[in-house]
């Protein structure tokens, strides 16, 4: 079965490192949450965590200190990514904000045949289906918002006056508003990614950078209707 080209390296590279930041920045950043009330996994995470980092006071800065070094590589990463591949990033962020007609559609009977098992043919869809394109809407805008608030909350411990305590009530609301939307589609893109036994070619292609042909017709239609005859992925 013919192999079609679908991700470079450099993608499958940064998305594996954003998905190895988000689980330490997900898993200490619950750990920092010590209001049981308020923590979705009560207490025993954070407490966990702190004895795991010496206990006590000492281990609640040596969580936090983990949380904020992995979050600055993580927006260190990121803008290494976009001053090596800007190309590839473009054409992502055009991709994913381009809503097409069908697109609506596409995602209205995926939602009827995944729930109700109806819901009729699906629209053909481009590189990304509007699955793909909502998540990553949320991942983007998300994404920026959570790196935004964090630089606020990290200069909140070094240099900011007292006066801006509103400022840091802000970053602190806005900032895990936001990890609680991305973190809510992450949910379903990992279950549609590696779990929904149709996607798994588009999961291995997370591996590999390939799809099989019949996949990509089946699933990216369009896409690879408008791929260039060098064989590269529309980019």
């Amino acid at each position: 079965m013919a192999e079609i080209r679908r991700h470079d390296p450099s993608d499958i590279r940064i998305h594996w490192f954003n998905a190895a930041c988000w689980l330490v920045l997900l898993v200490t950043g619950l750990g920092l949450i010590k209001n049981e009330r308020l923590n979705p996994l009560g207490a025993w995470l954070p407490d966990a965590l702190r004895a795991l980092f010496g206990g006590g006071t000492a281990g609640g800065a040596a969580l936090l200190a983990v949380h904020e070094t992995v979050g600055v590589l993580w927006l260190v990463g990121f803008l290494g990514y976009l001053a090596v591949n800007r190309a590839g990033a473009r054409f992502f962020l055009r991709e994913i904000f381009s809503v097409r007609p069908g697109d609506l559609a596409w995602m209205v009977r995926k939602m009827g045949r995944m729930t109700l098992g109806v819901g009729g043919e699906l629209p053909p869809q481009g590189y990304y289906n509007m699955g793909q394109k909502a998540f990553a809407q949320a991942s983007v805008v998300g994404g920026v918002v959570i790196a935004a608030t964090g630089l606020v909350l990290l200069a909140s411990d070094k240099w900011l006056p007292a006066s801006a305590v509103w400022l840091i009530g802000w970053a602190v609301s806005l900032h895990y508003l936001a990890v609680g939307l991305v973190f809510a589609g992450l949910l379903v893109h990992i279950y549609m990614a590696a779990i929904s036994p149709e996607e798994k070619p588009g999961f291995r292609s997370m591996f590999t950078g390939t799809v099989p042909e019949d996949y990509a017709r089946h699933h990216h239609g369009l896409w690879l209707n408008s791929r260039e005859p060098d064989g590269e992925a529309g980019k």
